[in-house]
């Protein structure tokens, strides 16, 4: 959204679309295989973490010692719900 300068640029306009559409498949995906709870859980969790990432290193944005820590916690928090949720799946 920051490249498409309010919708002014076509490209970048059309990619936020494609991306959403994109993010909304790999939910759609992730539902076959894990419970709704917990495919939206680690999908968020590590969907934030993606834009904030991407944030740093596209936009330059700074990365903090907080943001950091943020980073990494919301990974490390999300992991475990794959785990429990494949251990429950029925083979």
């Amino acid at each position: 959204m920051k490249l498409s300068d309010g919708s002014v640029k076509p490209t970048p306009s059309i990619l936020i679309f494609v991306f959403y559409i994109l993010s909304i498949l790999s939910l759609t995906m992730a539902v076959k295989h894990l419970e709704i709870s917990i495919s939206y859980a680690v999908w968020s969790g590590l969907g934030t973490a993606l834009i904030a990432t991407i944030g740093v290193a596209w936009f330059g944005e700074p990365l903090t010692g907080i943001k950091t820590i943020a980073l990494v916690l919301t990974i490390v928090v999300s992991s475990p719900f794959i785990w429990v949720a494949e251990e429950r799946s029925p083979p």
